[in-house]
This record gives structure tokens, sequence and C-alpha cells, in this order.
């Protein structure tokens, strides 16, 4: 009985995808969590207290998708708590405020945070969040977030918690990116073995063959 159930669980989805939110304090992490996966927001300010997370499945390309998305904080006093959840980690947004310059030039050193903690093959996505705030407090032109995202060749996306803009294209954008490759993975694991079988078949034959001559 117990393998049954286990089995009904298990078809709930296809796929576990598992993402991170990273980047400086206040930049909105949290209100981009809350909009995606339980479509509200808030404006009180949501202080994140090590790490949190939150779970959505969604449909991708017939495929049922189970997120697991963690929200770090931003603090540098809990910065050694989210890095242990950097390795496992599938995809990871990069998250700034476009009217806070010093969040915007922190992506670097969250970028080197990466490089140093997560996965090689890590799928990566700029957000630059709280684009509904008037252009006149805006600090980062969205230029400069392209031009950064292209210098380190993943994608970009400007965000709002509050107005739901480009909330579901970032998450959606970069599941269906980790699942793309992590099928591709598998594809390419599969090549080998199926040469692997050919050429042993072939070696059998060619054993088979120099011992029926040998026998006869």
């Amino acid at each position: 009985m117990a393998v049954a159930g286990g089995a009904r669980g298990r078809a709930n989805y296809d796929e576990l995808i598992k993402l991170l939110l990273i980047g400086d304090s206040g930049v909105g992490k949290s209100c981009l969590l809350l909009r995606f996966s339980d479509d509200t927001f808030t404006t009180s300010f949501i202080t994140t207290i090590g790490i949190d997370f939150k779970i959505r499945t969604i449909e991708l390309d017939n495929k049922r998708i189970k997120l697991q998305i963690w929200d770090t904080a931003g603090q540098e006093r809990f910065r050694t708590i989210t890095t242990a959840y950097y390795r496992g980690a599938m995809g990871i947004l990069l998250v700034y405020d476009v009217t806070d310059e010093s969040s915007f030039n922190n992506i670097r050193n969250w970028i080197r945070n990466i490089e140093l903690h997560a996965s090689d093959n890590v799928n990566k996505i700029l957000v630059g969040n709280k684009a509904d705030m008037d252009e006149s407090k805006r600090a980062v032109p969205t230029a400069k977030g392209q031009a950064l995202a292209d210098e380190f060749g993943i994608k970009f996306f400007e965000t709002s918690a509050k107005t739901n803009l480009n909330v579901e294209n970032v998450f959606f954008t970069i599941a269906r990116d980790i699942k793309n490759r992590v099928a591709e993975s598998d594809s390419s694991h599969a090549e080998p073995v199926k040469t692997s079988i050919k050429l042993n078949a072939s070696n059998n034959a060619t054993s088979s063959a120099s011992r029926s001559t040998c026998c006869s």
C-alpha cells in the first residue's frame, strides 16, 4: 500500500526543478516569489531570515513541472547559511532593484558566489525588479541591465512584483531552459551507451566467428 501511495505522489508532477533567488536585501526577492507562488503582493518590507521556500507546479511543454523556489536573505550575516543552497540549485535568479544602483553593481559579487558555490552548469537569469517605479527614481537604465546580462551570456528581464510585470515570464523561461538542458544532458549520456552496445555486439560476433573457425 505504501508503494502505491508513493506512486500516486510522484504522479503529481513529471519533473522537479529547484530554483534559488539571490540578490541584495530589499530588492524584492520575497515579493517576486509571493507574486509567482500565491499571486499576492504586499507593500510591507519583508525580511527573510536565513532562507525560505515556496512550491508551485506549472504546465510546461505538456509536462507538469514542480518548482521548488528558495528565497535567500540578502544580508551579509546570513551569507554562510544561504551559500549551502547554491549546490543543489538547478537555476538561479539574480535580482537587483532598478532604483538602487548599488544592488545592480553587487550583481557581479553574486555571480562570483555562484561560480564558487554552485554547479558549473547551473542556469542563470538576471532580473531588474521594481520596473513599475517612476522613471525619475530609476537608477539603472534597461540598456545597462541588458549589457550586463549579455556580458555573462544570460537572459534578462525587468519585472514588477507589484504590477505582475514579467513575473510569470521569468520563472517559466528559466524553468524551460533547465528542462531543455536536462533533456539534452540525458540524451548525450545515452549516446555512448548505444555505441558501446553496438561495438560489443560486433566484438562478440567476431569472437564467435573466431571460435567457430578454430573449432572446425
